[in-house]
Order: C-alpha cells, then structure tokens, then sequence
C-alpha cells in the first residue's frame, strides 16, 4: 500500500491512479539521480508513530544487504 504524509503522520492513499503516481514520482526521482545521489533512512523510534523503527531499521538493512554502502 502506498502512503502520503500530511501534518504529523503517514496517510493511506487509496484511489489507485493516486497510488500509481507516488510511486511513479519516486521511481523518477531515484532514477534521474543515478551518480552522486544519498538516500538517508532516517533510524527507526518507537516514540515517533512516523518512523517505526521495524520499517525504518529494516529498509536500512535491505538497502545495505543491496549494496548500497553506509556512509556512518
């Protein structure tokens, strides 16, 4: 499911053309950025409901395990 953050938390987006143009907005961003480009996953903490540390920690992981080499 994709999701927009409006205010102080995360939203569902469920009309699907919605959802097909978040996520063809992030795969235009990622892919015109191909030399030089930073991702930053910010650390996962429970005390903020917008970054989960189970989502956050484990996209960090997922991206290291890719290849993506941390830069801490």
């Amino acid at each position: 499911m994709c999701c927009d953050f409006r205010g102080k938390k995360w939203q569902s987006v469920i009309a699907e053309d919605r959802r097909l143009y978040l996520k063809n907005a992030y795969r235009v961003l990622l892919t015109r950025a191909r030399q030089g480009m930073v991702i930053f996953v910010p650390p996962g903490n429970e005390e903020d409901p917008t970054r989960p540390p189970g989502f956050y920690d484990a996209t960090f992981t997922y991206l290291q395990r890719m290849g993506i080499p941390s830069l801490q």
